[in-house]
């Protein structure tokens, strides 16, 4: 059986990554994407199952596996509360043929970028602009007024690392960004490796 490619796939929050992704899965089955099953040190919420949605860690085991070098990347969003990539969990899921898809933020894409180089395809997914994602967060209407201002401001940072991806999708029409998607996506996965 061949093994799974990987798809990193970063974007500043309300850019559509997660309808992109989610839409390549559920309407694409002959791509075999399947997610990267991450690591938290989070307790589980609601039904979320250990294995499925997540690995749950305890904080200490969590920094065990860090000092092992067992993760592809990792962050510390607060204090003990990680979230990270193993190494063997995404050899595990290309072993059984699936693509993985990474759903990360943009230093975490790089990260797995470098790590596997070619055999990674690195997508970065951009708002037409500021001033649109202004608008799109806002008429969400989950977030206060500050904590858009935080989002927006987190935006324009991570936007300044796009040119470190291999391929830039500007989700300034969503069917046009979904057939972008699309087209970038199979046309790594069909590519030989």
């Amino acid at each position: 059986m061949k093994k799974g490619k990987l798809i990193i796939v970063s974007a500043p929050s309300g850019s559509g990554k997660s309808t992109i992704v989610n839409w390549l899965m559920k309407e694409h089955p002959e791509l075999k994407l399947a997610f990267s099953v991450s690591c938290t040190s989070r307790p589980p919420r609601g039904e979320e199952q250990n294995g499925v949605e997540y690995f749950f860690l305890t904080p200490d085991e969590f920094r065990q596996k860090i000092e092992n070098g067992e993760f592809l990347e990792y962050e510390e969003v607060y204090q003990d509360r990680f979230y990270g990539t193993l190494k063997e969990q995404v050899e595990r899921q290309r072993k059984a043929g699936q693509n993985v898809v990474f759903d990360v933020d943009v230093k975490g894409g790089i990260n797995i970028k470098k790590h596997y180089g070619k055999r990674a395809l690195s997508v970065f997914i951009q708002p037409p602009s500021v001033e649109e994602l202004r608008r799109r967060l806002e008429g969400r209407g989950t977030d206060t007024p500050e904590a858009i201002e935080e989002r927006l401001a987190k935006a324009e940072y991570e936007m300044s690392f796009a040119p470190q991806f291999d391929r830039i999708l500007v989700n300034d029409d969503l069917e046009t960004a979904l057939n972008g998607a699309l087209e970038i996506v199979g046309g790594f996965v069909e590519a030989l490796n």
